[in-house]
């Protein structure tokens, strides 16, 4: 028996947890996971040698520190981070974003440590 086809809210996927820098996958795409997060504070400076990383403003605002200069986004704006650029989000205040990348692929991409964390599904 086959489910009927149901979008997916976002706002209800971001009341359902308040934990920080903790991904949440909301939806599969191909070979890709669509997740949420709430951040606040510094992250750590990583690199995702192999793929490419996409960052979506829902709400706040989020500074994506680069070794040659920050990009600052706000509610409705996304920057892809590219393949082997070293990055390191910087939330002033709680911002809530989606993330778009490979499933499997690890929140501090190759520096590891004490804030890497495997996404949780919420679907």
């Amino acid at each position: 028996m086959s489910k009927s086809p149901k979008s997916v809210s976002l706002a209800e996927k971001l009341s359902q947890f308040s934990d920080l820098w903790s991904q949440k996958k909301v939806a599969d795409l191909n070979d890709y996971e669509v997740k949420l997060a709430k951040l606040k504070g510094e992250f750590v400076w990583h690199t995702h040698e192999d793929t490419d990383e996409l960052f979506l403003v829902i709400s706040g605002r989020l500074t994506i520190q680069l070794r040659d200069g920050d990009v600052v986004l706000e509610p409705g704006e996304l920057f892809v981070v590219p393949r082997g650029v070293e990055h390191c989000p910087v939330a002033d205040e709680e911002t809530a974003i989606l993330l778009l990348e490979p499933a499997g692929t690890m929140n501090t991409g190759d520096a590891g440590g004490p804030m890497t964390k495997a996404a949780e599904s919420l679907h």
